[in-house]
């Protein structure tokens, strides 16, 4: 099945999103920072079920296809991302649908999820954290010049932004970011876990470099029945470097 790309005016800005599948059960991609459907999602709308899915990746606001407008990083960033996410499904005219959500587009979900419960069905998360350490920072401060990252991570990156543009957000969203260290607790969205009631699925890569494992097994202990699977070889992208054995597992856990 192809797949068809679009946009779609939501709360005052044009959103990009790419579709595929004609399943009943509708799936939402949400990227990480600087990420859009086409750079972080491949394997998944290349190789999900699509007689049981309609597939929807989107581009956030500032990232991808979804510029204008630039991408910033008020407050409440990751809040904005999650009514934008919920009011483009809306919009498309998905009634209830379920969340997959990669790194920051994971904490996006997590806050959909607690904030919109009758619209959510359920949730896959991975590469997500509630709260902001000072070991974090130190992580994210470590990612802040791009001139310093893999040739191979960097790359469709720079095609799709320019070398300007990604190297200004990435620094803005580190500074946005690790403004939420300043939290008591750190906190981004602790206090919206105990909300998500739909079946939640976390996934875990082991030798991700990004987020520790502690902040995947805090959110695991926060949603009522959530469940945790470690993957020891993952890394940050495991859904990428392992897509089958990642599409496998959140199929089995949407049927």
């Amino acid at each position: 099945t192809s797949v068809s790309s679009g946009k779609i005016q939501v709360n005052g800005v044009h959103l990009h999103y790419q579709q595929t599948g004609e399943g009943s059960h509708a799936v939402l991609l949400l990227p990480g920072m600087l990420g859009s459907g086409q750079t972080d999602f491949g394997p998944q709308l290349k190789s999900m079920n699509k007689q049981l899915f309609t597939v929807v990746a989107w581009d956030p606001r500032g990232y991808g296809k979804s510029i204008p407008p630039s991408r910033d990083f008020p407050p409440d960033f990751f809040e904005r991302d999650a009514k934008d996410a919920v009011d483009l499904m809306q919009a498309l005219k998905f009634k209830k649908f379920s969340l997959l959500g990669w790194s920051d587009g994971g904490i996006t979900a997590l806050i959909a999820a607690a904030k919109y419960p009758n619209l959510i069905h359920k949730l896959v998360v991975w590469g997500a954290n509630a709260s902001v350490t000072q070991e974090d920072v130190r992580i994210y401060n470590g990612i802040r010049d791009v001139s310093k990252w893999s040739e191979k991570v960097k790359k469709p990156l720079e095609e799709l932004y320019g070398h300007k543009y990604f190297a200004e957000t990435c620094e803005a969203w580190v500074d946005g970011i690790s403004h939420f260290a300043h939290n008591s607790d750190g906190n981004i969205c602790q206090e919206l876990l105990p909300d998500i009631k739909c079946p939640t699925f976390i996934i875990h890569g082991e030798k991700d470099p990004l987020v520790p494992r502690a902040h995947a097994e805090y959110i695991h202990k926060h949603i009522r029945g959530s469940r945790l699977l470690l993957m020891p070889e993952g890394k940050h992208n495991l859904h990428l470097r392992f897509a089958e054995d990642f599409n496998r597992e959140v199929e089995n856990f949407l049927r």
